[in-house]
């Protein structure tokens, strides 16, 4: 049953962001509604497991602690990537979509909703699982590159930028861990940081109230 819900959120998250990219939906829209069922079914189909072995104040403190870390360094990253023109673009054009709702709204959205969502089925489930049939290492790599294949089919790249260097320190910290906390943590701050004060070229059109 694992495996299968590991398959069909992949690919429902996949679809999720094929939808969002040519067009037909709002990511507002697409993605709470399929990065919930995914989540819904990964608790499921296998308990989460929390803390792990580091413990919940050092996972909190260290995953805060990368998630600002990350958050600086895309800055750093996007500073330098936004002089090629079609980076910048992107960068507009992905928060131009996102600013389709108020900034306070999307937020919400992201770190109550979407955020905890995918690290239940990223790394509650599909990396959980994964480290029960192969290494914890080869688990955290094999998750890393679903991760990137699936939001790949953003055809975005900041999107796909963030999956590959966040995606893995997320994966790296689940497998140091052996939890979820600690790259949960991380993912929210990143996130909450991301909207609140974009890096780049990225502006928010759509309020903040």
């Amino acid at each position: 049953m694992q495996l299968a819900v590991m398959i069909a959120g992949a690919v429902a998250e996949a679809a999720g962001w094929r939808t969002v990219a040519i067009g037909r939906r709002s990511v507002w829209l697409v993605m709470p509604v399929v990065l919930s069922a995914a989540a819904i079914a990964a608790v499921l189909a296998r308990r989460p497991v929390w803390a792990g072995d580091a413990g919940v104040p050092v996972g909190l403190v260290v995953g805060l602690g990368t998630g600002g870390a990350l958050y600086a360094a895309t800055r750093a990253f996007v500073w330098v990537a936004t002089w090629w023109e079609p980076f910048r673009l992107d960068v507009v054009r992905q928060y131009g979509r996102a600013a389709t709702i108020p900034r306070t709204q999307a937020l919400v959205r992201s770190t109550v909703v979407m955020v905890p969502a995918e690290e239940l089925f990223w790394r509650g489930l599909f990396q959980a699982h994964l480290a029960a049939v192969w290494s914890p290492a080869a688990a955290a790599g094999g998750t890393w590159a679903a991760y990137v294949v699936v939001n790949s089919a953003s055809r975005s790249m900041p999107i796909v930028a963030g999956a590959i260097v966040a995606g893995g320190l997320w994966a790296g910290l689940a497998w140091w861990s052996g939890g979820m906390l600690a790259s949960l943590a991380s993912h929210i701050l990143w996130t909450g940081l991301m909207l609140v004060l974009p890096p780049g070229g990225g502006r928010w059109a759509g309020g903040s109230g």
